[in-house]
């Protein structure tokens, strides 16, 4: 099968008889990329449109079915230095994004309708104290009703068909007091403008919509913030393989491989499958995987599991485990577990709820029961009823949750900490204990070199101008302390050993100290050497992961605000106990698998911990699920960040702090806001029971009470840490 026929089932027919294809795009951090690979999608061949969106790293492309191939665009991107993969969304996400444009078009239709109906309503108020008449105010009256009639009816449907839900199921939930309030306040209306009252109350139906539907929106723009990177787990699963059979290479998809197939996985591939070695000597990336930091070098005999990233040599591997038996399918099925856990916990505003719809239909059955055996007339009974359900609508109770979150969430940006759920919040600032991640997470997600000092600048520059031409994250790790951006021209890489160039007429080499031929050295476990060569001289690099520059100074600040804290990572005995050793951290596990670390986050729930998870790795992410609540650094694996509950920003650990701070202030007043809307009906209830209040008396009492809790919720805004 051809590489082509491969990206076959990624790719769409376009209506002007082109194809056009969605990548999910590695690597995108600022409009210039967005500028730069659009621009160089454009100018191949038959491209008819480049779109790459910033927000959720997508890019859609079009062009001419017979002028390109797919995979020429994909290499255009990966030349630019950027990761590029075929992308389908999956039905949940795309059933999402339907609904999301759903509510904001009612919320639009709300919004026109209540503003035009307002208008007219601003002439029959004036001019029943001046002289409208009868004739006029009825013409208003039917004009509001053309308008609002269909208006509430669109904008309601997602009331509406909660409530039948709800009512089919012979329950009862917010949306069902929602929309009895709003069918009833229409119905009342049109009765009113038929038999030529005074009053009508399409703007109050419209003006409650509109409300309600803001919190909605709301609630799950916080929601959707940064969801999109969920399915960019494709990352870590090829889609093709090389297969061996019969002495020959053949290109084939994954989901055509068997147990015992030989593969062949070539220096910068993922391992597209468990396997074990056959053939060959490499080194192996399996942070993402398993949390190792150091690359892991593999020869015969040795495991590999799919994800894996192939650094240096070709590998010739044995199949033994493929889809639901692989490692990482393992991780998506512990995390699919730990997620559906802790989706059952009941957030504040739900709680709120489920004692808020009984006691609504009770206080508006009461008063027209009572108004009626007091002898008042249908009418009369009718019209305080619905003033007490549109005075109760919870138009505060919608707001009081979202607008403390947006608010929360605003300040938390500025803090660089993006929120992907917005009931994050709430369980943030219930957290006692924390739980961190080394490698990445503790510590910075990039190699650094420690002894720059000691070496010979002179050697330091060259070695890392050499560096530049290797993929190899010890050789990036020196890179960064080139002085140029330009490498040297005729680099000869020598698989698994290094790479070498003539510089002024001698040879230079980079690698490893065999390469370079120098005696080995005994240093630490959790540090890697990178030899120079030169005209005679030498260079040996010591390389290691540093702990983030503030990552001291966040442990004592967390241990200030009274929490308990471990590590608990996949790495290594000797570098995470060193680690927590400097952050005095007593409690550490390394070694762990993602099994072990939901076993012992769980452990720590049933002592009645509410445990905040921080890591940033593929093997993470079971653990992050399994918290109480998660966050993870921004170049934390895709499938990390997705199932995080929020991401920090940059190299500084303090984000943490601050997101625990904002929380902790955000669900006081969450509490807050809540207690207002309860205050606020225990005042304006008894009066319209009592029959002192009208409907439109009532919309004007139940939008007072909106802003209310909004203007509270602006309090959240708070002060950052320093």
């Amino acid at each position: 099968m051809s590489v082509a026929e491969d990206y076959s089932y990624y790719t769409s027919p376009e209506q002007n008889g082109g194809i056009a294809m969605d990548l999910a795009v590695d690597g995108v951090t600022c409009g210039g990329c967005v500028a730069r690979i659009e621009n160089a999608v454009r100018s191949l061949p038959g491209v008819t449109e480049a779109r790459l969106n910033f927000t959720n790293r997508r890019l859609h492309v079009a062009w001419r079915k017979e002028d390109l191939a797919p995979a020429r665009i994909v290499s255009e991107i990966e030349a630019l230095g950027y990761k590029g993969r075929p992308f389908r969304a999956t039905a949940a996400e795309e059933a999402e994004a339907r609904e999301v444009k759903n509510l904001l078009r009612c919320l639009g239709v709300a919004g026109f309708g209540a503003m035009n109906v307002m208008l007219l309503s601003v002439s029959v108020w004036s001019g029943n104290v001046t002289d409208i008449t009868a004739e006029t105010r009825d013409f208003f009256h039917w004009t509001s009703a053309l308008i609002s009639l269909p208006a509430a009816f669109y904008a309601g449907r997602p009331f509406f068909r909660s409530a039948f839900e709800a009512l089919k199921a012979r329950t009862t939930n917010m949306d069902v007091p929602i929309s009895l309030g709003v069918i009833l306040a229409l119905g009342l209306s049109v009765y009113e403008t038929a038999v030529h009252a005074e009053h009508a109350y399409f703007d109050s139906a419209l003006m409650l919509l509109f409300f309600l539907l803001l919190g909605r929106v709301l609630d799950h723009a916080m929601r959707r913030r940064t969801r999109a990177v969920a399915t960019n787990l494709a990352a870590l699963k090829s889609d093709t393989a090389q297969r061996l059979k019969d002495g020959e290479i053949k290109e084939v998809p994954v989901a055509a491989l068997r147990t015992g197939d030989h593969l062949l996985v070539r220096p910068g591939d993922r391992v597209p499958a468990d396997g074990r070695v056959v053939a060959g000597r490499s080194e192996i990336d399996e942070s993402i995987i398993t949390g190792e930091t150091a690359p892991r070098r593999v020869d015969a005999g040795a495991s590999v599991y799919t994800g894996s990233l192939n650094y240096s040599g070709a590998l010739r591997i044995e199949v033994t485990a493929l889809g639901a038996d692989t490692l990482i399918d393992e991780i998506e099925r512990l995390l699919a577990k730990a997620a559906a856990g802790r989706s059952r916990i009941r957030a504040l505003a739900d709680k709120a709820a489920g004692y808020y719809a009984p006691v609504v239909h009770s206080a508006a059955a009461l008063t027209a029961i009572g108004w009626l055996m007091a002898g008042s007339s249908l009418h009369y009974a009718l019209v305080t009823a619905i003033s007490v359900l549109i005075i109760t609508c919870p138009c505060a109770l919608a707001l009081a949750i979202p607008a403390v979150q947006v608010v929360a969430s605003g300040a938390l940006f500025r803090s660089g900490i993006i929120l992907n759920g917005a009931d994050a919040l709430e369980r943030l600032a219930k957290v006692d204990t924390v739980v961190f991640d080394k490698t990445g997470t503790l510590t910075s997600p990039d190699l650094r070199v420690e002894n720059t000092g000691a070496v010979d600048p002179a050697l330091l520059r060259t070695g890392a101008r050499l560096a530049l031409s290797s993929r190899h994250p010890l050789a990036r790790a020196l890179a960064r302390e080139a002085m140029t951006s330009a490498p040297f021209d005729g680099v000869v890489e020598e698989s698994g050993r290094g790479i070498r160039v003539l510089i002024d007429g001698q040879e230079a080499r980079l690698g490893s100290l065999e390469f370079c031929g120098l005696p080995t050295q005994s240093v630490s476990s959790d540090v890697s050497l990178l030899a120079f060569t030169h005209a005679a001289r030498s260079a040996v690099f010591e390389i290691r992961q540093s702990l983030r520059p503030d990552a001291a100074e966040t442990m004592n600040a967390l241990r200030a605000l009274g929490l308990s804290l471990h590590i608990m990572s996949g790495d290594r005995s000797l570098p995470v106990s060193r680690v927590a050793a400097t952050l005095g951290i007593e409690s550490w596990h390394a070694a762990m698998k993602p099994a072990e670390k939901i076993q012992a986050i769980e452990q720590l729930k049933a002592k009645g911990r509410r445990v905040l998870m921080v890591g940033d790795g593929v093997n993470d992410a079971p653990a992050l699920a399994a918290a109480d609540v998660s966050i993870s650094p921004s170049s934390a694996a895709d499938i990390a960040q997705a199932h995080a509950d929020a991401l920090f920003l940059g190299e500084r650990l303090l984000p943490v702090v601050q997101a625990l701070l904002t929380a902790r202030r955000a669900r006081h007043l969450m509490t807050e806001n809540l207690w207002l809307a309860v205050i606020y009906n225990a005042v304006a209830v008894p009066i319209a029971v009592i029959g002192a209040l009208t409907p439109f008396i009532a919309a004007i009492a139940m939008s007072a009470s909106s802003l209310l809790v909004t203007l509270n919720a602006f309090r959240a805004r708070g002060r950052g840490v320093t």
